[in-house]
């Protein structure tokens, strides 16, 4: 790869005692397969199940026991390099990675290292400040998982549950095309999406079902890239941002103090925010990666791919073209709505037939705002689309105004009900009259002569005559109506 395709902008720069530099970073994400099966075995996938209640005797890995391929992995790793537009091989091929670890009970990971079934691809990220960057895919590859070492039950004994041996990892290795931690962290978001409109992982930080290697490294503006570092296993896009940030400021410093960096694995610290050597970097050879006897090379027919390419959802960015050029959204509101498939369901079930702009806003705002503010997801929203939906409806019928409409809202999230009945029985329609609304207006007038005098110069104050017509009505008189009546007593324009 041309190692000067993308220079970052010079707010992404870093700012180092001497000069500017430039931090560049690659991810390898590490997400968890859905599947109720592991990758060579039939043992469950289940999270939270008692130490070593998930093991088959392959897991284990008990002599003479073969792995077997799980199909549906398979199928899933198509599936997730379909939907970052991945070339697929239709041959690949699975190699043991030898290491050893207390937890690796074979004293190998079956991997796939020259030959993946996913190759090059990309994915589009979208950043705040509205630009959009395009990150290369280099690769995707199956995988299985290790056991987990349990070092606090005892005071001089480790355990090992062997729950997570042999889950099904898809390993999804980006090119160093990310320039700052803000991109990183919204390109983990981003894969997140990906993978769970695709179904192929549900890609829980907090279970450790998707997990990120981050390779870091600096150079000065329009230098060749140095030498990197790789933080392992950062478990929450907040802790990989912070872990590029502290890494970047550690190898800044020690090339501007005249050191070199040395090419090894870290660990981050949360508490400190630190990251901190475990070890040098293992290179491929390392590994002594050798084709696994026990397994064929895997052959996919081109019928296969193609029947799950159909069968594919619309993604997140199509779902945002759509909604930016049919719906006419703005492309900030349409990236928030397509951040989560929940998310985007409920507002289609709200926009249904209904003015798109105005359903988009009062679920961003309105909805949105509440469910953060109160730590609810979605799913769990005590107001539902089609109470939203009706609630639209009576704004668009001049049934109510919008200030009664968030009123009614948070009657609906209280203590639930519906939109129509609550405006009925709490007497909150709109007043419509224009008798009654001219009523108010000649009694504001006749209250503020003077007032009335100035708006004649200053057309501005005719504003503050709605305002208190509004109030007097307890805010239930048609608004436009107001302003109409208002500025024809007032005799403005």
């Amino acid at each position: 790869m041309n190692q000067h395709v993308r220079q970052a902008s010079p707010d992404k720069l870093i700012k180092g005692a001497v000069d500017d530099w430039e931090v560049i970073i690659g991810l390898e994400i590490h997400a968890q397969v859905q599947s109720a099966a592991k990758l060579f075995s039939g043992a469950a996938t289940a999270f939270g199940g008692e130490p070593n209640d998930h093991v088959s005797l392959v897991d284990a890995a008990m002599p003479g026991m073969l792995p077997v391929i799980n199909a549906h992995c398979v199928e899933q790793a198509i599936r997730t390099g379909l939907g970052l537009k991945a070339a697929i091989n239709l041959t690949s091929r699975f190699d043991r990675k030898n290491y050893f670890y207390p937890d690796l009970p074979q004293g190998y990971q079956i991997s796939q290292y020259q030959m993946p079934i996913v190759g090059e691809g990309e994915v589009i990220v979208d950043m705040l400040s509205g630009e959009r960057i395009v990150v290369g895919i280099e690769r995707l590859h199956l995988e299985q998982d290790a056991g987990k070492s349990v070092h606090d039950l005892h005071p001089t004994m480790s355990y090992v549950d062997l729950n997570r041996s042999g889950v099904a990892l898809m390993e999804i290795v980006s090119k160093p095309d990310l320039r700052s931690a803000d991109e990183a962290k919204a390109y983990i978001t981003k894969m997140r999406t990906i993978l769970r409109y695709l179904g192929t992982s549900d890609a829980d930080m907090e279970k450790g079902n998707l997990r990120a290697d981050v390779n870091v490294s600096v150079r000065r503006p329009g230098e060749p890239f140095g030498t990197r570092c790789e933080i392992k296993n950062v478990n929450s896009i907040r802790f990989a941002g912070q872990a590029i940030d502290y890494e970047a400021r550690r190898q800044i410093a020690i090339l501007e103090d005249g050191g070199e960096i040395v090419q090894e694995t870290r660990l981050f610290d949360a508490k400190t925010g630190e990251t901190r050597s475990m070890r040098s970097k293992e290179e491929a050879h390392d590994y002594r990666y050798f084709p696994d006897p026990d397994l064929l090379p895997l052959v996919v027919a081109q019928d296969t791919v193609d029947a799950i390419r159909a069968s594919l959802p619309e993604l997140p960015d199509e779902k945002r073209a759509r909604y930016v050029e049919d719906l006419g959204l703005t492309p900030y509101d349409a990236s928030v709505l397509v951040t989560d498939v929940a998310a985007s369901d409920f507002f289609e079930a709200v926009a249904s037939g209904r003015d798109a702009k105005i359903a988009a806003n009062w679920v961003i705002n309105e909805l949105f705002g509440r469910l953060n503010k109160e730590g609810f997801s979605i799913e769990a929203s005590p107001v539902s689309a089609a109470q939203l939906g009706a609630l639209l409806d009576l704004i668009a019928s001049d049934t109510i105004n919008g200030k009664t409409a968030k009123d009614v809202f948070e009657i609906i999230w209280s203590d639930g009900g519906e939109p129509a009945e609550i405006v009925e029985s709490r007497g909150l329609k709109q007043v419509t009259d224009t008798s009654a609304i001219e009523a108010a207006v000649d009694e504001v007038i006749a209250a503020n002569p003077e007032k009335a005098e100035q708006a004649k110069a200053k057309p501005n104050l005719a504003g503050w005559f709605v305002g208190q017509v509004m109030k007097a009505t307890g805010g239930k008189a048609n608004p436009k109506a107001v302003q109409g009546i208002v500025r024809a007593k007032l005799g403005v324009e």
